[in-house]
């Protein structure tokens, strides 16, 4: 028998829940009352609304083109005309436009974009500033030929440059692209050069851990490697003077010089607005492309209805342009939110830095990741006692499973009445399956309740749905922005493989997930790095909510590998504290804590100290390539450097190949 462990010790009651003053005032309530209106019934609870739209998902999406007021040339009244998974058809003859919806305040001299600099250096963009240098950079593009389709790619770090860049690319209906500087010129080169882009923005350089970082020479190199770019855009980030080795250029200020007026190519609802790359852990990044009017409708569902954002509250996530949730703070423009973006590490030159941003610029939304909200907790930082932080109501985080530790320090040193809302989604779809919301109660550890519009399950191996048990996370109905194509796969193969091959017809996301009674939710991590113990299986994040609440331990890593004689061998791998050795006493306590707080059947085979674990550019660990280095793959097989934060990291695994022959 094959059984799964369900994640122990669930709260009894909610850490936080909304007082009725916030539940009737929040735009989610307003819009349930503008539904009720339209349909005669009744929405008094976040579960009822939630049934409403995944049971009637044409009324639902219709209800929330109508209360966003999304411009287009007209909204026909066919909603979902094809449900089809993959390839459902939304709102066809429906043509429309992101940036139209993103600059839609109009003129005003209050703030869209604050970008701080690690230097602490604050550049303050207007709304009516934003929109002028969008109109110049779009003018300029035509003038180089760019149009409608054409690829305009960013090796940019979070400026306010990339919004403009992406907001004039989106304007003329052509296709973005961002990578960070912190690929090479050939990591960058591995994703940008699939799209054949005509212009490449990039910048001099970017800022980390107090040290200016100069990429001319990655930006030139990449140029030369990218055969179909018609002229690079030099983006002086660090001020550096222009030298690409002879690349031809144009300079930034030369390209937002023209005084223009926006003017916006409404494109067809579907039509590519920008293509994200999967983290490329193997083989060559897929290019996942999201439609203009998929992400219009999500993003104002999720900023609007979730978050509660309005018109002049801040809004800061700390991403890099890697990550989808650079694209999801741009989208805090569409419902008039300032968005406030940060160029540098989020520690320096303390763990302090993300808090003195949100508290100086009055940030009403902020995200932050898990590693982020712990290691605060082990530094002993207390932003609500040092800081002014009564602006802040909300905590997004996501990006890896939440501990129920984090939920309890924010509300004891950051304020009893923040929200916190994890949320479980993905680069995939560009928005979320599961989060919270103004009306949801919040339990430590879980996530508040699958978001609106998503039909979200947890199946069995079976395709049975699931629930107060550990199973697949699976959508059992379309989201408007769920993937258009993928780049290069004409005809859809390597799209149907990557969410459709488990359950034909339904999506199934790769994430262990408990859908508990209350209706809210678990994730347990990665389906394909699960720990299968005596066919007992366990997610490792509950591993490492254990193990990394542990005051010695400042990261972990376990991995169950599956060795060629039928043997099974799961080492925990940890990155200790400054200051402290690993001894038996340690040993014991790490054992005794995982025996005791997760399962009994995971203690791991052995634990070994390492200098750092390796993760993904967007911060997520690399669990199945190294679990696939352990078993013997060759380096260059399980992942791209590229792809890796510390290639030297991941080369440190390789030494302990050799241990699974002492375990078989």
């Amino acid at each position: 028998m094959n059984t799964f462990s369900t994640p122990a010790g669930l709260a009894s009651e909610p850490i936080w829940t909304p007082d009725p003053e916030q539940r009737s005032q929040a735009r989610i309530t307003e819009f349930a009352e503008a539904v009720a209106a339209r349909t005669g019934a009744t929405y008094p609870h976040y579960r009822d609304l939630w049934n409403f739209s995944v049971e009637e998902p044409s009324a639902f999406w219709s209800a929330v083109w109508d209360y966003f007021d999304i411009i287009a040339d007209v909204k026909p009244e066919e909603v979902l005309a094809d449900s089809t998974m993959p390839g459902a058809r939304w709102f066809p003859g429906a043509r429309l436009n992101y940036a139209e919806h993103a600059l839609r305040q109009g003129d005003s001299p209050e703030a869209a974009v604050i970008s701080v600099a690690e230097d602490g250096t604050t550049i303050e963009i207007s709304w009516t500033q934003l929109r002028r240098q969008v109109a110049a950079v779009a003018a300029w593009l035509r003038r180089a030929g760019v149009g409608v389709g054409d690829r305009v790619v960013g090796y940019l770090p979070d400026t306010v440059h990339g919004v403009v860049a992406f907001l004039a690319t989106a304007a003329i209906g052509a296709v973005w692209s961002a990578c960070g500087q912190d690929y090479g010129a050939s990591g960058a080169a591995s994703r940008f050069a699939q799209l054949e882009p005509t212009i490449l923005v990039a910048a001099d350089g970017y800022r980390w851990n107090g040290r200016a970082h100069d990429r001319r020479a990655d930006v030139a190199e990449l140029g030369r490697q990218l055969p179909t770019v018609r002229a690079v855009v030099h983006v002086p980030v660090l001020g550096l003077p222009v030298d690409l080795d002879g690349t031809p250029h144009v300079r930034w200020d030369e390209v937002t010089a023209a005084d223009a007026e926006p003017e916006f190519v409404r494109v067809d609802f579907d039509a590519p607005l920008w293509v994200l790359f999967s983290s490329g852990t193997t083989g060559l990044p897929k290019g996942i492309v999201h439609g203009h009017g998929g992400v219009i409708l999500d993003h104002h569902k999720l900023m609007g209805l979730h978050n509660d954002l309005r018109a002049g509250e801040r809004f800061f996530w700390y991403t890099t342009t890697n990550w989808m949730m650079w694209n999801m703070v741009v989208s805090g423009l569409l419902v008039g939110a300032t968005i406030v973006l940060y160029d540098g590490s989020p520690a320096h030159p303390d763990p302090q830095r993300l808090w003195d941003i949100a508290a100086e610029h009055r940030v009403s939304v902020l995200g932050l990741s898990p590693g982020y909200l712990l290691g605060c907790a082990k530094a002993g930082v207390e932003p609500g006692r040092d800081l002014d932080l009564s602006a802040l109501r909300l905590i997004g985080s996501t990006g890896a499973p939440l501990p129920a530790q984090s939920y309890h320090w924010v509300r004891d040193h950051v304020g009893d009445r923040v929200q916190v809302a994890s949320t479980s989604g993905g680069t995939d779809v560009v928005s979320g399956f599961a989060g919270s919301a103004p009306t949801t109660a919040v339990w430590p550890g879980e996530i508040s309740a699958p978001l609106l519009g998503v039909a979200l399950a947890a199946w069995d191996a079976d395709g049975t749905p699931v629930v107060d048990e550990v199973g697949e996370l699976v959508v059992t109905a379309p989201m408007p922005s769920m993937p258009i194509y993928f780049w290069n796969d004409p005809d859809g193969t390597r799209y149907r493989d990557a969410y459709f091959g488990t359950y034909p017809g339904v999506w199934r996301h790769g994430d262990w997930v408990t859908v508990t009674s209350r209706g809210s939710l678990v994730v347990s991590g990665r389906s394909d790095s699960t720990l299968n113990r005596q066919g007992v299986r366990l997610g490792s994040a509950d591993i490492y909510d254990v193990v990394e609440d542990l005051q010695e331990i400042r990261e972990a890593l376990v991995i169950g590998a599956e060795l060629p004689d039928g043997g099974y061998w799961m080492p925990l791998f940890v990155v200790l504290a400054n200051g402290t050795d690993i001894d038996d006493a340690l040993r014991h306590r790490i054992t005794d804590a995982i025996r005791t707080q997760a399962s009994p059947r995971h203690v791991p085979d052995e634990i070994i100290t390492v200098p750092s674990i390796p993760h993904t550019r967007t911060g997520k660990k690399l669990e199945v390539p190294i679990k696939r280095l352990l078993q013997g793959a060759p380096i260059e097989k399980v992942v791209g450097s590229d792809t890796v934060d510390d290639p030297a990291s991941l080369r440190y695994f390789a030494r302990f190949v050799p241990r699974k022959a002492h375990s078989e």
